[in-house]
């Protein structure tokens, strides 16, 4: 019964990986990245470890925001393949042990829509009402999500005389969700992808979904959620719902779904944490993520957090302090051209640490160990770079690396054509690619690897019941995660000098120990569940606790 119920929440210890098509591999020499090239990636990704593949958007768009302004939910860009290309794609990667989910972004549409095209010819347009409207903007308006970009919410149609709103750009006008028809089509293209063969969607900016804009009735906007979730249900048994929530905890409660209440989305990115973390590696003290992660709000048994150390946008820190901000501003990004919007860092991992393999190992290694669903972005497995010359969020959407040749090996075009080109420098593909790291068991590819497989046959890490240890060292973090399979201690050390840490593990059956997970090494535990750890600078130790009865391998 365990095991059939643990086989229906495969997210739980899904190992989730993000990638933009455009970007990944060109295979017919265009430039462009495309379901072709993807294919022939997806054992890279399976020897990995992947078991959720997330694609960025590969709907057509005009990409004047790198797909996510789209024009038409129910098809493939021609410039990527067919919709029966990414169904071999899907096909492939079921064959491999890999789920697809793919990006859901339906609370806005490009301008040049069909809908929207249509609505702005006239107030009389039966697509008018697929959007809000009004003859002048409320006195008091939100402030803008991209500030530099945009200056208001609300922007005038001169044909009709009448403003739209948008919450991001100006060519992304908003749907009004409070319409019965706009929901209507939000379901059929839910099952029109699940019919295709995806297990669910990443669901983008979750409250400019259901949050409508001054003067919109559109009743209990959770309750919109609650009938997708239910919509979800009824077509697929084991699709999900992995939303985009950037809240304080309570507000991503309320996401969740509270208990007693109907089921909304399944996962959700933790923000708090990730930014938590950064604030710790800056400071070299554990103490802000752990207090994040024990403030932590339980969820019900179907329930996740996602975990990640970027994700496809700026590196938001708007959940710390202004001073906090300004602290990690300080450290990782002191050029303010590595900054945006006032809130983030628009760099990779690597140059921030300035290429410290022990930080970047040591990121990587919180993110498989603590309690939850690790997400990686296409090129963290490597050490990527940024490109600053591809500018603002674009930056960390550089085309994947995978050889020294020209182009990284992404495409045979030339230059000129592609997409978006890699960077120059350290990062460039002649220094990082994955070619070079395919059989050095020394490299972050060896190193990441190693997390996910040891991550996936860690049940516990996924499904069990997380607690912060107490230690007397500033910079460790000691956590325990206690599941139906056993119990799994991790301690991360985020200081320049080894430690020692005294751990108290309560009392547990006699000859209890903890077996080290990534050598042959094991420390005895006392009667009294005690036990002494040694982690190196900038190190991490993952154990699991066994007696002499555990069947388990280590």
């Amino acid at each position: 019964m365990k095991a059939a119920r643990r086989g229906d929440l495969w997210w739980k210890t899904a190992v989730v990986y993000c990638l933009d098509v455009e970007k990944y591999l060109d295979w017919n020499d265009d430039g462009i990245g495309d379901f072709e090239g993807l294919a022939h990636r997806l054992d890279h990704l399976a020897e990995l470890g992947v078991s959720c593949l997330w694609l960025m958007p590969f709907q057509p768009s005009p990409r004047r925001d790198d797909g996510y302004d789209i024009t038409d939910f129910q098809a493939v860009d021609p410039r990527y393949g067919s919709l029966g290309d990414l169904v071999e794609v899907i096909r492939m990667a079921r064959d491999r042990g890999i789920r697809v989910i793919i990006d859901f972004v339906m609370n806005h549409t490009s301008d040049r829509h069909p809908w929207f095209r249509d609505a702005r010819r006239s107030r009389d347009s039966r697509y008018r009402d697929y959007y809000v409207w009004r003859d002048e903007p409320p006195a008091h308006q939100e402030p803008v999500v991209f500030p530099g970009e945009e200056t208001s919410m609300w922007e005038l149609d001169e044909r009709t005389g009448q403003y739209y709103v948008h919450s991001f750009y100006r060519h992304q006008p908003d749907l009004n969700i409070a319409n019965p028809a706009v929901r209507d089509e939000i379901a059929t293209t839910l099952g029109f992808w699940l019919q295709l063969g995806v297990s669910g969607f990443r669901v983008d900016a979750v409250p400019f979904l259901i949050e409508a804009p001054t003067g919109v009735d559109i009743g209990d906007p959770h309750e919109f959620l609650r009938d997708l979730r239910r919509y979800l249900e009824r077509r697929s048994d084991d699709a999900i719902l992995l939303g985009e929530v950037n809240l304080p905890y309570p507000g991503q409660l309320e996401f969740f779904g509270r208990p007693g209440d109907p089921a909304e989305l399944t996962m959700q990115f933790d923000f708090r944490a990730m930014q938590r973390m950064y604030l710790s590696l800056v400071r070299e003290d554990a103490r802000p993520l752990a207090e994040a992660l024990a403030a932590r709000p339980d969820l019900r048994i179907e329930a996740q957090y996602a975990n990640f150390v970027r994700n496809h946008d700026e590196l938001t820190l708007d959940q710390l302090t202004d001073a906090e901000r300004e602290e990690v501003f300080e450290a990782l990004a002191p050029d303010p051209d590595q900054r945006i919007y006032g809130r983030g860092i628009a760099r990779r991992l690597p140059p921030m640490v300035d290429g410290d393999p022990r930080r970047v190992a040591l990121a990587y290694s919180l993110l498989f160990a603590l309690p939850g669903t690790p997400v990686l972005f296409y090129g963290e497995e490597i050490g990527m770079g940024e490109n600053p010359e591809l500018g603002g969020r674009m930056t960390v959407r550089s085309p994947m690396q995978w050889s020294s040749e020209r182009n990284g090996g992404f495409s045979r075009a030339d230059s000129r054509r592609l997409v978006a080109k890699p960077p120059r420098g350290g990062y460039a593909p002649e220094h990082v690619n994955v070619e070079s790291q395919l059989h050095d068991p020394d490299s972050l590819l060896a190193t990441i690897r190693g997390f996910a497989h040891r991550y996936r046959s860690t049940p516990e890490i996924g499904w069990g019941r997380f607690e912060v240890l107490d230690q007397p060292v500033r910079s460790v973090l000691a956590h325990r995660i206690t599941g139906e399979d056993g119990q799994f201690v991790a301690v991360h050390n985020l200081g320049p000098e080894p430690a020692r840490v005294p751990l108290a593990l309560g009392p547990d059956p006699a000859d209890s120990r903890l077996s080290d997970l990534f050598d042959l090494t094991t420390l005895p535990v006392d009667d009294r569940g005690r036990v002494e750890v040694e982690v190196g600078a900038y190190g991490y130790r993952w154990f699991r606790r066994v007696t002499s009865e555990d069947r388990r391998l280590t």
